[in-house]
């Protein structure tokens, strides 16, 4: 044996997705962005996913979970909980006797949130105070459109959304930048201090209602154009989920169209490839969920984020129509936990450890831990379980690769995995890598989209 025959039997490196898969591959990777990219337009934040993953579901045969009624193999049902997450489920052939194949993203991306006293007039402008939600740079929310995304509840009870800024014909909101003229102290101070969190004030108008010397008479003015617009007042502010985010659209990327930029990426990326992966599961053996979630961005904490127990009340509440022990169907359960990675960028390598990295178009990425300070706040998937993914994507022919989320030392951060894992299932991160995470426009790769796709599909088929 040769010195190549035995570096390609000993030696371990991953191929360019491009260059394993054949030209239908290619084609059907393309092909399957184009309704991602459909799903990223029409799910800017947590309540607008679950709307649309309802749509899409019931569209595919799927009703809403009767506590009352007995699910027998291939029932299709969702549980939407609150608005803001949902789980969906197909169940197996098997049922829960040897737990559940489950599959969890979550749907809620950095953003800002309006304050619960948000309007206010200054010298001639309105404005709305906001509050960041997530890891944010906030310096790259500043000099781009805003749209505003949301509801208001009024205190009889009635519901208003609110989409302002994602219409052609919408005007679109803005936070505003000083001019490099005058900046010559702000461009001195660090990253994080040239735009600090209370600068984060959003452009909404700057014409009085009428010539009168009336005071606050431009917040007047927006107030009655949201009076007229949605019938709410000032005072509806306080009981409303209002979210400004970017007003892009999702694009193409690059001359060879090869990469998706887009807000939200982190971590529609991963629970759009896993909706369609269970639609597309028929007859699973074992019982299948899609737990797409809220508040991960922020500690997954509330009764809408996998800190709370929701996800394990559902699974508890089927075992129970079979006669099972809930905990024990927890303890032999498996699950994905499907988020992002940092995708390795060329343009600050000293961040990286370029061999334990992941690269776009080198296909979904298997982070075995994340966290920080010494794998603080992670969960770190057993041998075994990376042994048993590694040989599913393997035989599968799926594209895949290893990574962690950058040097030792340079940062960290945390998945749902962790939560899952207090659970007694076992669990490893699977996801897509991007490029500018976190930013108000994130990229990622066509043919990893898909090959998370693959990866969810041939799991819940496992």
């Amino acid at each position: 044996m040769d010195a190549k025959e035995l570096k390609e039997k000993l030696c371990y490196e991953t191929p360019n997705a491009a260059k394993k898969m054949n030209a239908d591959g290619i084609a059907a990777a393309d092909s399957f962005s184009e309704g991602y990219m459909n799903f990223l337009d029409a799910a800017k934040t947590e309540r607008e996913a679950v709307t649309r993953a309802v749509e899409i579901a019931e569209m595919n045969g799927f009703s809403e979970y009767d506590p009352d009624e007995i699910y027998p193999a291939g029932s299709k049902i969702y549980y939407n909980n609150r608005g803001k997450s949902i789980i969906l489920s197909v169940i197996g052939e098997k049922g829960l006797k040897e737990g559940a194949r489950i599959i969890a993203a979550h749907i809620d991306s950095p953003r800002l949130d309006l304050r619960p006293n948000p309007l206010y007039e200054a010298d001639g402008e309105a404005l709305f105070k906001t509050h960041y939600y997530g890891g944010i740079k906030k310096y790259q929310w500043t000099a781009i459109p805003l749209a505003l995304h949301g509801v208001i509840v009024k205190k009889d009870g009635e519901t208003v959304t609110v989409t302002v800024g994602e219409s052609d014909d919408d005007p679109k909101f803005v936070i505003t930048d000083l001019l490099p003229h005058l900046a010559a102290k702000q461009m001195t101070s660090t990253l994080a201090e040239g735009i600090k969190g209370e600068d984060l004030n959003v452009l909404v108008g700057s014409r009085p209602f009428d010539q009168s010397d009336e005071a606050q008479n431009i917040k007047l003015n927006t107030l009655n154009i949201l009076f007229e617009k949605f019938g709410v007042t000032e005072a509806d502010f306080l009981s409303a989920e209002l979210e400004i985010v970017p007003a892009f659209k999702a694009c193409d990327i690059g001359f060879d169209r090869s990469m998706i930029g887009a807000y939200g990426h982190d971590d529609r990326v991963c629970a759009y490839p896993a909706l369609m992966a269970l639609l597309d599961t028929d007859a699973p053996a074992h019982t299948t969920l899609c737990v797409l979630t809220d508040k991960e961005e922020i500690g997954s904490d509330g009764n809408t984020g996998l800190n709370s127990a929701y996800m394990s009340f559902f699974i508890k509440a089927l075992a129970k129509k079979e006669g099972l022990d809930g905990e024990s169907v927890l303890s032999l359960s498996k699950c994905l936990s499907a988020d992002v990675n940092a995708a390795y960028d060329p343009d600050f390598p000293e961040v990286y450890e370029k061999s334990n990295s992941s690269f776009i178009n080198k296909g979904v990425v298997i982070t075995k831990y994340t966290g920080s300070r010494g794998k603080g706040g992670s969960s770190d998937a057993s041998a075994e379980f990376m042994a048993e993914i590694r040989a599913l994507l393997d035989n599968a022919d799926v594209c895949w690769q290893i990574g962690e989320l950058g040097r030792l030392d340079a940062g960290g951060g945390g998945t749902v995995a962790k939560y899952v894992a207090s659970h007694n299932i076992e669990v490893v991160d699977v996801g897509v890598p991007v490029l500018s995470m976190h930013a108000p426009f994130e990229v990622v790769s066509k043919l990893d989209v898909y090959s998370a796709y693959r990866a969810f599909y041939e799991f819940y088929k496992s």
